[in-house]
């Protein structure tokens, strides 16, 4: 039977619209069924079903990025449907071309194919010839006319699923914009089980854009899960990750998780450049210019800013034009080059964000444009704009409300109104505290801090002005570890095997990964590291903890707990150092002068005890002793000779966190213990009179030549410790015999990690303990003794906050640890170590204990120096 000629054109026709469809729900797979029906069009002499093949094939190489490909298909396309006055098909293809001028920046072309098609769109395609308009809107920021195209096509019963499904999927971006974040959830939540009817594609554009409103809404651990889940979402459906990376690098900014959301853009500036696709290639390129500027490279984030604003000049999207410079006006601000220009510049900019329903950049734009406004002396024009950005940031998520806090505290601050700037800090402040509380990472909560850091300088300044001690050391506690006083979860199964594996990547010979060697290609360093991501990435995503309670201390109890000791808290107002010293019958505010002086001090002195340690000539270990003294007598000048205490009395030491690493015991005559905060001392303190009794246990690291001698000789004076040497003295033998110990002593190598501090780690045998699995067990000996390189050395974040293991315990409840804080001589330790000891069990405290031990060193010898300088007790034990 033969088949009518007519009806097989139009079988064809109906299967090219079936492949487009395809196409849009899986595009990989379906790439090769458009392709393969190009060919069988062109040798068909059917025009309309080559027409309707090439935009199918078009499609499918828009969604792999390869835009450039996908315009030519759609030229051509156009032209053969001109040609044989295939209306309805050129209107197809015209509404497709739209999209892809779109993605090349091409917004003027986009707009004018859609005029064209508005004549030839079949009446049962209107729907299409509306959405694309709706796009269109919603790209050049337009968001109250694509939100309004949008409902209504969700309206209409008619409206295909494939439609239906991105216009709910855009349409929850736009509700997330504007705050609305449970009514963008409940449209992805209703639409979800349509897209999983149609395709992989479809499917994991939801699962971003959900990630994406997750974070909007403040719930950022809870998006960084669903960033996971949408990655390999996208890696089913065979789809490029540019866009991922442009959403996942906002996340990742929110959580102040820098570095990797800097990544993340630049890798999303590569995929878009790549592949030819300027729309979303200058969003990516604004984002590493916010980035920039949140690292203080104020040039590169001009730059980065430059280049975004001059693409969206050219694409012809004003109120993403308006974001870009916004960030050039932020980064000439920061530099303190900021000009008339710029404050009306940056006036304009708030009405455009404004008027575009876009409040989380209207607020900081208004801020800015505040902050220009005082910078110039214009405070009343500064008071209005800042009011505006307050009242924007009412009912939005709790980061964009913080940013309406700072905007309340400087303009009751230009006001003279030190009253009302206060309470509006310390309602932020409040508001930080509960979003740290509910992130489940020490890490998160310690980068959170860093949200706060402006409220705190700003209420600083307020007490300080009014000199009342117990005011000021309120205020600093305020803002002191509080990262610290979240209670973690125990860790997962999954955690646990992650860090069981990671100390399997090790052996004896191995370095540990490091922020200079991770980057070694092919190497175990590499695998470790990818460990390292993998367990990072599962902490970021778990349960939120709990704060404990009584979380400040007043200053009657606090003196009470210190008996006769002095406690000295230094805090940073600025550029300049201050302290409160509490006394057992008075307190004081002490100014003291620029930090920089102090900080450049501590730099030179760190590299003058190295120097002590290596292997060097006579000369050059006098010349590294010479400045080391030196150092030594300006620190002490500069930093405890202006707070007039006796220089035999106790001192109790909260440093900010950017000053944890000066060698505190060597500047001053008398015991010395440090803390995070004076809260944190004050439960060491009650920890301590409550008493705990508890076994003694003495750990033997590998491959530590001093190690043996030590652990034999302390064996000597604790008959009944429990002993573990090499190769028992494992990770988890140690982890076991330190929860409930009442005294901990380990003799190992300890690396110290700086980029991440929670992978600072203790050489044991079989593998390293890091800081990390501390945290995760919750594990908290009354006592520990570090003898051990740098186990002291916690790193300062933002917000003066503090990570590490001498933290980490005292935020578990030890309380008292002996740890160094700089790499030392491990044989000149044994001494030190043997008379610390012999303290210890005569009564002594840790810092008494230390105090003594230091005493009989000789300093003439420069590993007995070394060791003299950079012990550190912490703690009341």
């Amino acid at each position: 039977m033969e088949v009518d000629p007519v009806t097989q054109r139009e079988d064809l026709a109906l299967h090219a619209r079936r492949v487009y469809e395809d196409v849009i729900a899986d595009p990989v797979r379906s790439a090769r069924a458009a392709d393969d029906l190009v060919r069988r069009a062109r040798g068909s002499a059917h025009p309309e079903a080559l027409v309707l093949a090439l935009r199918a094939a078009a499609w499918a190489r828009r969604a792999r990025l390869l835009d450039g490909e996908a315009k030519d298909l759609l030229d051509e396309a156009a032209r053969i449907a001109r040609r044989h006055r295939l209306d309805h098909a050129l209107a197809d293809v015209l509404m497709t071309r739209a999209a892809v001028n779109q993605e090349l920046g091409r917004i003027p072309a986009a707009r004018r194919d859609l005029d064209h098609a508005v004549p030839l769109v079949a009446p049962d395609r209107t729907s299409d010839l509306a959405f694309q308009r709706a796009i269109l809107h919603h790209n050049v920021g337009r968001l109250t006319d694509a939100a309004r195209t949008y409902r209504s096509l969700l309206a209409d019963a008619r409206t295909p699923d494939r439609i239906r499904v991105i216009a709910s999927n855009n349409l929850a971006m736009i509700d997330g914009q504007r705050g609305r974040h449970r009514d963008a959830q409940r449209l992805l939540d209703r639409i979800a089980p349509v897209a999983a009817g149609i395709g992989p594609a479809l499917v994991a554009m939801i699962v971003e854009t959900r990630a994406w409103v997750t974070v909007q809404s403040g719930q950022l651990s809870e998006g960084l899960r669903l960033f996971e889940e949408s990655a390999r979402a996208h890696e089913r459906a065979g789809l490029p990750l540019g866009e991922h990376y442009v959403e996942y690098a906002d996340a990742l900014m929110d959580l102040r998780l820098l570095p990797e959301a800097s990544t993340a853009a630049r890798m999303a500036v590569e995929v878009f450049r790549s592949n030819g696709v300027p729309l979303m290639g200058a969003e990516a390129e604004l984002r590493v210019a916010q980035l920039a500027l949140l690292l203080d490279d104020t040039d590169g984030a001009q730059q980065a800013s430059a280049r975004a604003a001059a693409e969206f000049d050219r694409q012809r999207r004003p109120v993403w034009r308006a974001r870009a410079a916004l960030v050039q006006i932020e980064a000439r601000l920061r530099a303190g080059r900021v000009t008339e220009a710029d404050l009306r510049a940056s006036q304009r900019i708030c009405r455009t964000l404004t008027d575009a329903g876009t409040w989380h950049a209207a607020v900081r734009a208004h801020l800015t444009a505040g902050r220009a406004a005082a910078d110039l002396r214009r405070d009343r024009t500064a008071v209005r704009a800042l009011r505006r950005a307050a009242e924007l940031a009412r009912s939005q998520p709790v980061l964009v409300r913080l940013a309406g806090h700072v905007a309340s505290a400087l303009a009751a601050r230009l006001r003279r109104h030190g009253g009302d700037a206060l309470a509006h800090c310390r309602r932020g402040l409040a508001d930080l505290a509960r979003h740290r509380t509910a992130l489940p990472s020490a890490e998160l909560r310690a980068l959170a801090s860093g949200h706060g850091v402006e409220l705190g300088q700003i209420g600083l300044e307020v007490v300080v002005r009014e000199r009342a001690p117990r005011s000021v050391l309120d205020w600093m506690e305020r803002t002191r570890a509080a990262a610290l006083l979240t209670v973690e979860p125990p860790a997962d199964g999954e955690l646990e095997e992650e860090l069981a594996e990671l100390r399997a990547a090790y052996d004896g010979a191995d370095t540990p990964v490091t922020s200079t060697n991770r980057a070694a290609a092919g190497t175990p360093v590499t695998r470790r590291a990818a460990l390292e991501s993998r367990i990072r990435r599962r902490t970021w995503q778990g349960r939120g903890g709990a704060e404990r309670p009584a979380a400040k201390i007043g200053m009657g109890p606090l003196r009470e707990l210190l008996g006769d000791r002095v406690l000295v808290e230094y805090g940073r107002l600025g550029g300049q150092l201050m302290a409160v010293v509490v006394e057992p019958r008075r307190s004081r505010v002490v100014p003291l002068g620029d930090t920089e002086a102090v900080t450049t001090h501590v730099r030179a002195l760190r590299f003058a005890l190295r120097r002590l340690t290596q292997d060097r000539p006579a000369e050059a270990l006098a010349a590294a002793r010479l400045s080391a003294d030196h150092r030594i007598t300006r620190l002490r000048e500069l930093t405890l000779a202006p707070v007039r205490v006796p220089r035999d009395a106790e001192l109790v030491i909260v440093p900010p966190a950017t000053l944890q690493s000066i060698p505190w015991s060597a500047l001053h005559d008398g015991p010395v213990s440090l803390a995070p905060s004076a809260l944190f001392w004050a439960r060491t303190a009650t920890a301590t009179a409550a008493g705990r009794a508890g076994p003694v246990v003495l750990v033997e690291g590998p491959a530590l030549t001093g190690a043996p001698d030590e652990i034999h000789r302390l064996r000597g004076l604790y008959p009944d410790a429990t002993t573990v040497t090499p190769p028992e003295s494992t990770a988890v033998e140690v982890m076991r015999l330190l929860d409930g110990a009442g005294l901990v002593h380990l003799a190992c190598h300890g690396w110290l990690r700086s980029d991440n501090p929670l992978f600072s780690s203790l050489i044991l045998s079989g593998g390293p303990l890091t800081a990390q699995e501390l945290v995760s067990h919750g594990t908290a000996p009354h006592r520990m003794v570090f003898a051990s390189c740098q186990s002291g050395a916690d790193v300062a974040y933002a917000g003066d906050e503090v990570l590490g293991f001498v933290s980490a315990l005292l935020a578990r409840g030890t309380a008292g640890v002996v740890a160094s804080a700089a790499p030392v001589p491990d044989v000149a330790a044994v001494e030190l170590m043997h008379a610390l000891h012999r303290c210890l069990i005569a009564g002594r405290t840790m810092a008494h204990a230390l105090f003594e031990a230091r005493a009989g060193l000789d300093r003439a010898d420069p590993a007995s120096f070394v060791n003299w300088c950079t012990f550190s007790a912490h703690g009341a034990a």
